[in-house]
């Protein structure tokens, strides 16, 4: 017995253990891309036109990226106290929305919508930062799987939860929200005092690569078995049976992870702590570390003096170039022929501060391209209920549901492709983003000439890309200006969506769509007037505007299409720039 219970204490402090509750709260962390399916509920509840709910669209936006507060007091509070936090955010501020909506709340006017749509919103900062922070403590050598499962997860909530939903589906479409606000708060009441760092340095194992690996066929099964399940529930009638059904193999399937730390903990022979040294030890320096020291004394004229192809030769070569060069140089500067300078300030790929990087080039090409290609993307997620039914379909959920996938692959995809690009060829990064977002411009021209099928083919294009953005962005920020402070640049770069979102859906698409609705309403008055129609115009006063066929986003999406262009070149531009960093951050040349 004493044995079982030394056996259940490793389990309560295993590592897995706490990655398998991040990604259980992750998996329902993404409630921000629900927003297409609720606005609906929200327009024909409070009567609102499209300008009013693109407003609420941002004020979403803003609560899931403005992540400062989350981030101080995961320094200040423990991980539950901060996950705790962010939980009564999310019950309170949806929670008052289904009130409204359901009219059991007094109406309040847009600005205080707005303000619950953040507060709600922006529990779900708190969820992320307490499962990276813990995670990436834990394991610390593997920051790379950790953070992509983590995020792709926080992808696939949208599907998760629709899934769910559609299990418990009830005629008033309001109960969506409900869930909302009462479903990730369950969640993590139930998970947020295993969610802690546990020492998790000190866990290493040589299975780990085969648990990621079985981690990763996890989540490539759930998310072709979500694709395939939502698919035919579009297509055919399923009895409400099969679809719970259907709903339980998909919770089995996000439960199926705890089998590692459940043998690492109960079927396998205690660790010793010896062979924790026995692992192997990473070697190589990481890329965005400096190699420098901050007072390295350098020449003012090294840079002119150093050929430009001594930049692309390997590590080794190219160090004992520069010093041959520096030799020289030291003995003119002996002579008094040239001056000697100390460096102002980090080179790419060393540690920068936030100020530092802000009067720097390369981080605003990143912010621009960013805000162009993501905010574009997230206009498409925000709209997601409007476009649907403007082209005649009825359930905007399955649209929901499929974007939330290829967002998920796109973030999986996007950080694996991109990683092949800079250690196999020692090319940069963004050029991975620059494929990205020529491949969401392609979407936006789907949405825009509204074909049959095009619903589809713009959804996989549009979240394949829009989710690509965010594990390529984050890798390639780390690696040109360092991990020191990554937070705050992380953060910064971060405000590019909501602002993106306020372009694009706050000003451009609202505006269009409500013009479309409005000569649309006068049409039919002017219809019903020739037709005889009593009271039409009273009637045509009363309803809601509605726009329909593709007409009503044909404009906004060739827009956003023309900027994903422009987007594309900003991060070649980008990619010409970096060409010499990425050679030196891993060592490859390239003719």
């Amino acid at each position: 017995m004493e044995t079982l219970r030394e056996r259940f204490c490793a389990f309560m402090s295993n590592r897995w253990l706490v990655f398998v509750a991040a990604m259980w709260i992750q998996s329902c962390a993404g409630i921000g891309y629900l927003f297409g399916s609720i606005s609906p509920a929200i327009k024909s509840s409070l009567n609102y036109n499209q300008r009013q709910i693109a407003k609420l669209g941002v004020a979403k936006d803003l609560g899931d990226s403005v992540g400062f507060l989350a981030g101080s007091l995961c320094e200040v509070l423990p991980l539950w106290g901060a996950l705790l936090v962010g939980a009564l955010q999310n019950l309170v501020g949806y929670g008052w929305v289904w009130l409204i909506v359901i009219g059991r709340a007094p109406r309040l006017p847009l600005w205080a919508m707005c303000i619950l749509i953040f507060v709600g919103n922006n529990g779900e900062t708190y969820f992320n930062t307490a499962a990276l922070v813990s995670c990436v403590q834990n394991f610390p050598k593997s920051r790379g799987p950790v953070v992509g499962i983590l995020k792709g997860f926080a992808g696939l909530s949208g599907a998760i939860l629709t899934q769910i939903y559609t299990m418990i589906h009830h005629p008033d479409h309001a109960s969506l929200i409900f869930m909302i606000a009462v479903g990730p708060a369950m969640v993590v009441f139930a998970l947020m005092f295993l969610i802690r760092p546990v020492g998790g340095h000190r866990q290493g194992r040589s299975s780990d690569g085969a648990s990621f690996t079985f981690i990763y066929n996890v989540c490539i099964l759930l998310a072709a078995y979500l694709m395939g399940v939502m698919l035919l529930e579009d297509l055919v009638d399923l009895d409400r049976t099969i679809i719970t059904v259907f709903t339980v193999i998909l919770l089995l399937l996000l439960i199926v992870p705890i089998v590692i730390p459940i043998s690492l903990s109960f079927c396998s022979e205690p660790k010793e702590p010896a062979e924790e040294v026995l692992l192997p030890q990473q070697e190589k320096l990481e890329p965005g570390k400096s190699e420098n020291n901050a007072n390295e004394v350098i020449f003012s004229e090294l840079e002119d003096e150093k050929p430009r192809e001594v930049d692309l030769l390997p590590h080794s070569e190219r160090q004992k170039r520069i010093a041959q060069l520096q030799a020289k140089l030291f003995h003119a500067a002996a002579e008094g022929a040239v001056r000697v300078k100390r460096r102002r300030g980090p080179h790419r790929g060393e540690d920068f501060t936030l100020a530092q990087a802000l009067i720097k080039a390369d981080l605003w090409l990143i912010f621009w391209s960013l805000l162009l290609g993501s905010g574009s993307g997230l206009t498409v997620i925000d709209n997601l209920g409007q476009m649907s039914q403007s082209l005649g379909y009825d359930n905007a959920h399955i649209f929901v549901s499929l974007i939330s996938i290829w967002n998920f692959l796109g973030r999986i995809g996007g950080g694996y492709f991109s990683e092949i690009i800079v250690r196999d060829y020692a090319y940069p990064r963004p050029i991975a983003m620059a494929i990205a977002q020529l491949v969401m411009a392609v979407g936006h021209f789907c949405f825009a000439v509204g074909w049959p099928g095009a619903m589809y083919i713009g959804t996989l294009l549009i979240g394949l890309g829009y989710g690509a953005h965010w594990a390529i962005v984050p890798a390639a920020a780390s690696e040109l200006f360092g991990l020191k402070k990554f937070g705050a640049l992380y953060n910064f770069l971060t405000l590019a969506n909501p602002a993106g979102s306020l372009v694009f859906s706050g000003l451009i698409a609202s505006g269009i769509y409500d013009h479309e609705a409005e000569k649309q309403a006068h049409q039919r008055h002017l219809y019903a007037q020739n037709s005889g129609a009593l009271f039409s115009g009273k009637f045509a006063q009363d309803d809601p505007l509605k726009c329909e066929g593709s007409v009503c986003f044909f404009l906004t999406s060739m827009i956003m299409s023309g900027f994903c262009i422009v987007a594309v070149v900003l991060s070649l531009i980008l990619v010409y720039r970096t060409k010499i960093v990425y050679a030196n951050l891993y060592g490859k040349s390239r003719s």
